[in-house]
């Protein structure tokens, strides 16, 4: 072993314990001051004899939730609890009105929170810390046993606010000293033994009673007056809808008698209408059947013109060539011949135009013969619209029911001869009234179509 090595291991043991020892000292005197609670720290460094209260509390420290250091040997720390305290006080005492009553009070009390009232708590209470509670219950009952006898019983039963306020202004200068303060105080309970307070009570109550019997009455009796006035109401609004119904169903009768009275002027009205319709309807119709009638006629003229002109044409053709290969076959025979031929042409011309002034007669006739034919059916369409009616109400002013169906009638088929005259210029009831002459005239227009065509025939036999 290196001589000397072992003293140096003794000495650096000796000085890591010396170390170790400092550090456990230093660590174990730092204290913490939890939020409830003040730590005193204590020295022995006096201050000077002036009875001062700085110089008497020279040597002490009070620390308010923070840490300190309390140096070992030399300086002493002590807790103290800055937690609130609740007290139930009760204190039986006499009004000023000889009551002897009892007072049940809480009161809330806790350590001042200034480092005066800390150092007068510690002074008091710091090694009997639960006697604060006890010390605070005696002061508040003796300053409520004060209090109550200056008033009365009234007083106090009416106003505990006042009773709560002069017992903390009375226990506020004897608690400041002691280095204690009141949170709160409230009045429980008062009461006695005798009944006195409930009986004060009970006038008040009948009082009260009977002002909510009043009331009750009172609001019982408005509430039967408004149900009341509300049937009244309701009643009076049921009269007025009876009324308005009355009124209602009395224009719906009148209303009802009018329709029923109108109705069969109009449908008498109704059915003028629908006449009306028919007769444009059956004028319609006629012109309809007319223009029908018309074409039909015009066809069938047409047809036969065109078939007697053709007819015509077709003879006077071969009459033509008859003449023109006897006129070759003869022209041998002179001049004499010739003018023959030419007289033989000119009777043959006037023959051709005595044709065609009897082929236009015969077309007027026919279309004359047509609408003849044609008469009845024109005057079963004048007729037809009035077949087609059920029932007819005819108002007549001169006592002649048909009278307006006959003239209606006669004057549609007036107007379809009318309109049949306007558009071909025949006149049907000319035709009518005129038949007899009218074949008289077409016999004498026969035997003057066949005198004119006699030369003609003639002159055909001497030329064959």
């Amino acid at each position: 072993m290196i001589p000397g090595f072992g003293t140096a291991l003794v000495v650096v043991a000796v000085v890591v314990v010396v170390l170790l020892i400092l550090l456990i000292t230093l660590l174990r005197g730092i204290k913490v001051a939890k939020p409830d609670e003040a730590i005193i720290v204590t020295s022995r460094q006096r201050g000077a004899r002036t009875g001062s209260e700085e110089d008497e509390n020279a040597g002490q420290r009070v620390v308010f939730g923070s840490r300190v250091f309390v140096k070992p040997i030399v300086e002493a720390y002590f807790k103290l609890s800055l937690r609130s305290r609740q007290l139930n006080v009760q204190a039986t005492a006499q009004t000023r009105d000889a009551i002897t009553i009892r007072v049940n009070a809480v009161a809330v009390v806790k350590v001042g929170g200034s480092e005066q009232m800390v150092r007068a708590a510690a002074q008091r209470f710091l090694n009997q810390q639960d006697q604060i509670e006890s010390s605070t219950e005696e002061v508040l009952s003796g300053s409520v046993r004060s209090i109550v006898g200056q008033l009365t019983v009234t007083e106090i039963i009416t106003n505990r606010q006042a009773l709560q306020g002069q017992v903390l202004e009375a226990v506020r200068e004897s608690l400041d000293v002691q280095g204690l303060q009141i949170d709160t105080l409230q009045i429980k309970e008062i009461d006695d033994d005798n009944g006195y307070i409930r009986d004060l009570g009970r006038a008040e109550a009948a009082r009260v009673k009977q002002v909510a019997e009043i009331a009750e009455s009172v609001a019982r009796q408005a509430s039967e007056e408004a149900r009341i006035g509300a049937d009244q109401a309701v009643a009076e609004q049921q009269r007025k809808l009876d009324l308005r119904r009355a009124e209602i169903r009395k224009e719906t009768d009148r209303a009802g008698a009018e329709a029923a009275a109108a109705a069969p002027l109009a449908e008498a009205i109704a059915q003028q209408e629908v006449v009306a319709q028919q007769e444009l309807t059956a004028g319609k119709r006629v012109g309809l059947r007319k223009q029908e009638l018309e074409a039909e006629v015009r066809a069938v003229a047409d047809a036969d013109a065109y078939a007697v002109s053709t007819r015509a044409q077709a003879e006077a053709k071969a009459e033509r060539d008859r003449r023109i290969a006897a006129a070759e076959a003869v022209r041998a025979e002179g001049e004499a011949e010739a003018e023959r031929i030419r007289a033989t042409g000119a009777a043959q011309a006037e023959s051709s135009r005595a044709q065609a002034e009897a082929l236009q007669e015969r077309a007027a006739a026919l279309l004359q013969q047509q609408l003849i034919e044609q008469l009845p059916a024109i005057v079963r369409a004048a007729a037809e619209p009035l077949s087609g009616i059920g029932a007819m109400t005819i108002i007549a002013s001169d006592g002649d029911p048909t009278g307006p169906l006959g003239q209606s009638v006669a004057g549609q088929l007036a107007t379809s001869t009318k309109l049949i005259k306007d558009l071909v210029g025949i006149d049907i009831a000319e035709i009518v009234n005129g038949r007899a002459a009218g074949a008289a005239a077409g016999e004498a227009a026969g035997a003057q179509l066949a005198k004119r065509r006699s030369p003609a025939a003639e002159t055909d036999g001497v030329g064959l």
